[in-house]
């Protein structure tokens, strides 16, 4: 008998029994977009490499290596294109690069590994008969490289799920519990019964946002699936209109499931209690990397939350909120546990909120990405901002056919124009901290976290706040709630801070003062101000300043360009957020970065990988490891200020590990570049926790107005 598995209490599961399984699973996930013959190969040949003498004698407990991936992707070829080779090859390790035909069997390339001397496994052909599947070629649309590269991603998405899914289930002795019963129609209900008193709207600007989530339910029954945007002033209700529009488009349309992909991990948390509260807590999977599915309080084990931490790995829920960089990373990813999820994107209806976010450096592959996702894969795509960022030219660069729908109505311009912009000029550190010392309730947005620390240094301490990711994330979070509460109350409340606070953050101001930087920037930071239009537009003013030169010259490039964008299309611009300016804006700004919107070439890279294309080269694996949305050249600084930071400082410290435990670490640290690392290093600050995290062990360094002290050139923090 030929064992796959064996469990630790003697239950054996045999090769036969695992391939069959695993194909009829992998068969399911890949019929939604007509890969199921191709998925179904790959799960009955995946695992033949252990019909092999060696690996049986170490299934029964000899201590032997056995690579039993190769065996698999060499005999596949017999029977499907070269493609498939990756995905059985890499069902372990991750999909390898190509290579080419000199690499040498030690390579860790495919090419190379496809030359190895592998130990004997004909034995399979007696019970699995791969013959017996007809196999045709999938006809993809788009680009030729970069479409093929895709569909194999998805192939193997569908081959590692499901051979995770039934070798747990056979470990366990059970199926997990995974997924919801919960349909899209009944949540659509859900929806319809939450909002169903709000259609009696008493405010302009209420009915102005009732029209809004009105048209973007009846778009989402009427529509044919595409792509589409959603343009609604800042204070539209466009988080509420865009799961409308996306529940009412699954419904009428069949999609499985509703994606919703976020930008940043400080508005996340706020999105999917939102939506639990509309949809209930069974139904919306919140991933990113603060979440903790772990026991509850008492250390018992919760089946709620067991069946969140599952669904968590492969997205089988009916509603994901997740972060960009968890979305696009993944589609770009090589790792099976990674890729598991990519499969259940197929026949979505995915919201991408805060659209203009995605970083230049990364524009063209995320953007040929969401194209793939819509014209092979059946899904629906929303680009949902207040800043459209005019992406039809990239689109149609990969399909022609691929025009933005706009979902909102025309819109009466005098409902949503509740700011006055004015150009303030030049300001120091000082001047600005006059203006602000001035005013009671006022917030100012800076570009730097040296500057945000520098002007709330200069304010009158009474009522008087700072934010900046040299805060914890439970540090921020705390001041913003006590910010609320100053300004429903009418108290004195003057904050300075980062652009974390622009997008999402719920806050409304009679005055907002905003440092020079890209259009887009400034339109969010418009919209902290009068945000309910309870003041005369007149009397609530944005100001637009330019800083000290010292910040505009350590700006990145990655902000230098969006300001140079944003001068040259305001200068004569008598109307700063009206939509033709913020479509010249991201068209000027677009042609500034010129082909830096494929900073690492990947694109390119792919489309090249066709030149044989009997055996495409695809650099699956050096992809994987250059796309990054955000600088990985960080290390995480955990405080231990509080008693949980404290605890879990010293759990980690005993030796414990977990990714729960390193969740919460998460929760109550900050991250830093390598010089102000450096520096705190130099004065012996830090203890090392793991690889990228170290424990700040004097607490002088943290402060509990502005968080971690920047160091200066000798390492002294600035406020010791």
């Amino acid at each position: 008998m030929y064992l796959a598995h064996r469990t630790e209490d003697g239950r054996e599961q045999t090769i036969l029994e695992h391939a069959q399984n695993v194909a009829r699973l992998a068969a399911d996930f890949a019929a939604p977009f007509g890969a199921e013959k191709a998925a179904e190969l790959t799960g009955l040949l995946h695992d033949i490499g252990k019909y092999s003498q060696i690996f049986q004698r170490r299934i029964r407990g000899a201590n032997l290596r056995a690579d039993h991936s190769t065996a698999g992707a060499m005999e596949i070829q017999k029977y499907a294109p070269y493609l498939l080779s990756y995905c059985v090859a890499g069902h372990h390790g991750g999909l390898p690069d190509g290579g080419g035909q000199a690499d040498d069997p030690s390579a860790p390339t495919l090419s190379g590994r496809l030359k190895r001397q592998v130990e004997p496994f004909g034995d399979f052909s007696s019970e699995i008969h791969p013959e017996l599947i007809s196999f045709r070629p999938p006809k993809l649309l788009g680009r030729g490289g970069f479409s093929a590269a895709f569909w194999t991603r998805m192939v193997y998405s569908c081959l590692v799920d499901a051979d995770y899914l039934d070798t747990e289930t056979f470990m366990r002795g059970s199926p997990p519990p995974r997924g919801s019963d919960v349909t899209v129609r009944q949540l659509l209900t859900r929806l319809e019964a939450y909002v169903a008193d709000w259609w009696d709207a008493k405010s302009e600007l209420n009915r102005v946002r009732c029209d809004i989530l009105r048209a973007c339910m009846e778009s989402g029954t009427s529509r044919e699936p595409g792509l589409f945007t959603l343009t609604v002033p800042t204070g539209g209700g466009k988080t509420m209109s865009s799961l409308a529009f996306a529940l009412c488009h699954a419904a009428a349309h069949g999609k499985k499931r509703i994606v919703y992909v976020i930008p940043y991990t400080s508005i996340i948390e706020q999105t999917a209690d939102t939506f639990r509260k509309v949809l209930g807590d069974e139904a919306v999977l919140e991933h990113h990397a603060n979440v903790d599915f772990g026991d509850d309080e008492n250390g018992t084990p919760d089946l709620e939350r067991e069946r969140k931490k599952l669904a968590s790995e492969n997205w089988d829920m009916p509603v994901v909120v997740t972060t960009a960089v968890q979305f696009f990373e993944s589609l770009f990813a090589n790792k099976p546990s990674r890729c598991r999820k990519l499969h259940n994107l197929t026949d979505s209806v995915i919201i991408f909120d805060e659209a203009q976010t995605i970083p230049l450096p990364y524009l063209r592959p995320c953007v040929q990405a969401i194209a793939e996702l819509i014209i092979n894969y059946g899904a629906s795509c929303v680009l949902c901002t207040a800043t459209q960022p005019a992406l039809g030219a990239l689109f149609a660069d990969v399909a022609p056919e691929l025009v933005p729908r706009e979902i909102a109505p025309a819109l009466p311009a005098q409902v949503f124009t509740r700011v006055r912009y004015v150009h303030a000029g030049p300001l120091s550190d000082g001047e600005l901290a006059g203006r602000l010392n001035a005013l009671a309730q006022v917030l100012c947005i800076v570009s730097t976290r040296k500057q945000a620390q520098a002007v709330y240094d200069l304010l009158e301490r009474e009522g008087s706040f700072h934010l900046s990711t040299l805060m914890t994330p439970e540090h921020r979070r705390g001041v913003l709630e006590t910010i609320r509460g100053r300004l429903i109350k009418g108290l004195p409340c003057r904050v300075v801070s980062t652009s974390l606070i622009e997008a999402g953050v719920d806050v409304d101001f009679p005055t907002v003062y905003r440092a020079e930087a890209g259009l887009d920037s400034i339109v969010q930071a418009a919209g902290r101000c009068n945000r309910e239009g309870k003041r005369p537009a007149d009397d609530s003013c944005v100001y637009i300043f330019r800083p000290d030169s010292v910040y505009s010259a350590s700006l990145p490039h990655s902000m230098k360009r969006p300001l140079e964008a944003m001068r040259s299309v305001t200068r004569d611009c008598p109307v700063m957020d009206a939509p033709e300016t913020i479509e010249q804006y991201f068209t000027v700004l677009r042609q500034f970065t010129g082909e830096a919107i494929d900073s690492e070439h990947i694109v390119s890279r792919f489309e090249d990988g066709v030149q044989n294309p009997r055996r495409p080269s695809f650099p699956f694996a050096e992809m994987a490891q250059k796309f990054n949305l955000i600088e990985q050249d960080t290390y995480a600084v955990l405080i231990p200020i509080t008693s949980e930071a404290a605890e879990i400082a010293a759990r980690l410290k005993s030796g414990e590990r977990s990714r729960a435990l390193l969740r919460k670490a998460g929760r109550y640290s900050v991250n830093v570049y390598e010089p102000h690392f450096n520096a705190l290093n130099d004065k012996r600050a830090l203890e090392p926790l793991e690889e990228d995290l170290f424990l700040l062990t004097d607490p002088s360094l943290y402060s509990e107005s502005t968080g971690l002290a920047i160091m200066s050139d000798t390492g002294v923090g600035i406020f010791l």
